[in-house]
């Protein structure tokens, strides 16, 4: 039991270490636009096993974008407060997450209006993080 949990302790404790870079960030926003692309292109083509994977893909990375490791160790609050704003991140993640769900199921009920504007609501979300917290 010992050796379990010491084993699980030094696991986390090596996954914790690696952290989160900006190549890490920039890999998956390029992960996230090519899942975006993906479910567009579903569209386009009438292919629900296409948007399906679009939406896989998108959920399975949004989940993965934090606050890179500059940002979390940085010592001015001020500074802090303005880079990262994990709450507002937060909330994004679970709306995109949300609406990415809706796509998939919305298309695959044949509404793909719906679905559509589902994926205009995700590049609102996607456009507030990168205005807001990226600062463009």
């Amino acid at each position: 039991m010992k050796k379990l949990l010491l084993g699980i302790a030094l696991t986390s404790v090596f996954v914790w270490a690696n952290g989160y870079s900006q190549a890490d960030r920039i890999m998956d926003m390029q992960k996230m636009a090519q899942a975006m692309q993906d479910i567009q292109s579903g569209f386009f083509y009438n292919n629900a096993d296409i948007v399906k994977a679009g939406v896989k893909d998108l959920k399975e990375t949004i989940i993965k974008v934090r606050p890179i490791d500059s940002e979390v160790n940085n010592k001015d609050i001020y500074e802090k407060w303005l880079e990262n704003n994990q709450r507002m991140t937060n909330k994004i993640q679970k709306k995109i997450k949300k609406k990415a769900e809706d796509i998939e199921e919305r298309f695959s009920d044949g509404d793909a209006v719906q679905a559509l504007q589902a994926y205009s609501k995700i590049s609102g979300q996607c456009m507030k993080c990168h205005v807001n917290l990226r600062k463009w």
